[in-house]
């Protein structure tokens, strides 16, 4: 009986996603096969490195990862791999070992928490008799659940299919079948897996163009904004760090916050007003996570549009988290990769979730924090981080007035005086510049001191021709 050949739109669907539908509560086991120190110095890829994190902790992430879309993980191990096979990932004995218990425990899928091959992907399906999906993988499909947006969606589908393109050998067993050619001369032409290349080839080169249409639209938006300038402050930090907590606090707004990995991952911006009346733009981004791919997150750099053109950054991290040093590591390492500038002064560290903290390791980081904020006091491109607590607005009144103490730098203060009757120069300067000081003589004049952003200082100075510069911080 001939086999049935998809539709190329219908075949692309398929493809899309790349290992199939995951249903929710699939029985899973999740294996962390993690390089001794011996193997890791062996390897020679960048994925390979020895990682800083304990065993425990990246396996409780892998966990993580898995119950973000409601697998049900029936067990978890951890393996120490002396060094990778290329053809299985793992030894043969393990790989036995582990037959054994995905049937007798009738393991519907198996997630493994390092890159695999498409080879070793397919081998170890084949000896388990169970889907494979490795962390790429993985995080591909949460990606692809939570994208609710339209950029969002297209640039899941753009990865999925990168993704996949490498991996239509295991997919379709009839992909070396060829097609013959139109007419008497047509030939024996191209093999089916050849066409479902170019077909992924073309509607990724389609999705690129849909993707170029939302950058120049993001463009737009921005000289929009740039039109009446207002500070852009984005918060970046490792999944689950809190950050859209953080937003919520500080903008109220009602952003997903949830205590798993990758609850947000559409951006989302919003105006708030600092406590001396500051106007800023807050921007909510992706989380950034460990052994990522940069490829995956270089997918989403229209998303990050509002970091690379942030003038803060709000550098979020878990403390309460026992890999809080690796984790942030990890995210200036993908920032870096990103080509996004990371001067100690565009950034302001939050060390977040002190409500977590026990008593004696709060006031040591509060020491700490205290202890580094006098000691660089002086040097402005160094500041201590702020301890906060998202959830319970612990911190949140000085984090807001570091924010706008790092916004001042840039801005000239000036001295302003106006008769009591122009109520309209008035009115300007509170739309349009920071009031400091008010003071008001017994005939009504007004006495003011007013900060001031670079890009309006032209048209005050204009309007404003008497006032007398202050200082200018920076």
């Amino acid at each position: 009986m001939s086999e049935t050949i998809l539709p190329g739109e219908a075949r692309l669907q398929a493809m899309a996603a790349p290992e199939g539908e995951i249903a929710a509560a699939t029985h899973t086991l999740v294996v962390g096969p993690y390089l001794t120190r011996a193997g890791a110095a062996q390897a020679s890829g960048a994925a390979e490195r020895l990682s800083p994190r304990s065993t425990a902790a990246r396996l409780d992430e892998a966990v993580g990862l898995a119950a973000a879309i409601d697998l049900d993980v029936a067990e978890a191990m951890a393996l120490s791999l002396p060094r990778i096979r290329p053809s299985t990932y793992l030894g043969k004995g393990r790989v036995e070992e582990l037959s054994g218990l995905v049937k007798a425990s009738e393991i519907g899928l198996v997630v493994m928490d390092c890159a695999l091959s498409p080879v070793q992907q397919r081998n170890l399906e084949k000896a388990w008799g169970a889907k494979v999906i490795d962390r790429t993988g993985l995080i591909l499909e949460i990606f692809g659940r939570r994208a609710s947006t339209r950029e969002g969606r297209l640039q899941v589908e753009h990865a999925h299919l990168a993704y996949q393109r490498s991996r239509l050998v295991r997919s379709w067993t009839h992909l070396e079948r060829q097609r013959g050619g139109f007419g008497f001369l047509g030939g024996p032409g191209e093999t089916q897996i050849e066409a479902d290349r170019r077909l992924i080839q073309e509607r990724m080169t389609r999705i690129e163009r849909d993707l170029d249409a939302v950058t120049r639209t993001r463009g737009l938006h921005r000289q929009s904004r740039a039109r009446v300038p207002y500070p852009i402050v984005a918060l970046v930090g490792y999944t689950n760090a809190g950050k859209s907590t953080l937003f919520n606090a500080l903008t109220k707004a009602q952003v997903t916050a949830q205590d798993m990995l990758f609850a947000t991952l559409d951006p989302t911006a919003r105006a708030t007003r600092l406590p001396h009346g500051e106007t800023v733009i807050l921007s909510d981004t992706v989380g950034f996570i460990s052994d990522l791919p940069t490829p995956l997150i270089a997918a989403f750099r229209a998303t990050l549009e509002d970091v690379i053109e942030a003038d803060i950054l709000l550098h979020v991290r878990d403390v309460s988290h026992g890999d809080t040093e690796a984790q942030a590591e990890d995210v200036a390492q993908v920032l870096e990769e990103l080509g996004i500038e990371t001067r100690a002064d565009r950034i302001i560290e939050v060390w977040n979730k002190a409500d977590l903290l026990d008593e004696a390791e709060r006031t040591r980081l509060l020491n700490l924090s205290t202890r580094n904020g006098e000691a660089t006091r002086s040097d402005r491109d160094s500041e201590a981080p702020v301890l906060v607590s998202a959830l319970t607005g612990e911190g949140l009144s000085a984090l807001a007035g570091r924010i706008e103490a790092r916004i001042a730098r840039s801005r000239s203060t000036f001295a302003v005086v106006l008769p009591p009757e122009d109520g309209a120069a008035l009115n300007w300067l509170y739309e349009n510049a920071e009031v400091l000081d008010r003071r008001m003589e017994e005939g009504g004049t007004l006495h003011l001191a007013i900060r001031i952003a670079p890009e309006k200082e032209p048209r005050f100075l204009n309007r404003f021709g008497g006032a007398r510069r202050l200082s200018r911080v920076g």
